[in-house]
């Protein structure tokens, strides 16, 4: 039953770190990226829906992304969204396609841009570490109405402690790396 404890918590503080991940992947390095535009929403006959659904979106060389409609008539509507999600672009329609020239980022950009990934990081270690004190409540609970001993607590709970440290490491280092993949020029 404890080691069940500890999987259910390894698998959710997995799961904050692939979803740290997927963030890390809408903020902007000096690389055109085509998940910078992710988030962006377009309005598509009255609901709102994720471009990369709308259109072929992909880096044509490392300053350019070009967003293809997969129908024209919302080409409009979608540079209407990506000027509105304020990622810092000018689109460029031309009828066809959407051309996002990727600016080169000035030392300012870059020093906001890193304060974005250390919140972002901060916000996963938080989100891991509230995984292991719902995990440390649930033993303690077992622990108290006697299904496990308390050398089985104080085992289990030093296993479920490596785990945290385990994945705040590995936050730390995927921070770390897009820092240094920010800062890079």
């Amino acid at each position: 039953m404890p080691q069940q404890i500890l999987n259910q918590c390894e698998e959710k503080m997995l799961k904050a770190v692939e979803s740290m991940k997927r963030d890390f992947q809408t903020i902007r390095t000096g690389k055109a990226n085509p998940a910078i535009l992710n988030n962006v929403m377009v309005d598509y006959y009255g609901s709102a829906m994720p471009i990369n659904q709308l259109a072929s979106v992909s880096a044509s060389d490392p300053r350019t992304i070009l967003v293809k409609p997969y129908d024209k008539s919302i080409l409009k509507a979608m540079e209407k969204a990506i000027l509105a999600a304020d990622l810092g672009f000018n689109p460029i329609n031309d009828g066809d396609v959407i051309r996002i020239p990727i600016p080169a980022l000035t030392e300012q950009t870059r020093k906001e841009l890193v304060k974005q990934v250390k919140k972002v990081a901060e916000e996963k270690k938080v989100a891991v570490r509230n995984i292991r004190r719902d995990g440390m409540e649930q033993l303690k609970k077992m622990e108290k109405n006697s299904e496990i001993t308390e050398d089985e607590l104080k085992k289990n709970s030093d296993k479920l402690q490596k785990l945290t440290d385990k994945y705040t490491d590995e936050i730390d280092k995927l921070s770390s790396e897009k820092e240094k993949d920010i800062m890079s020029i």
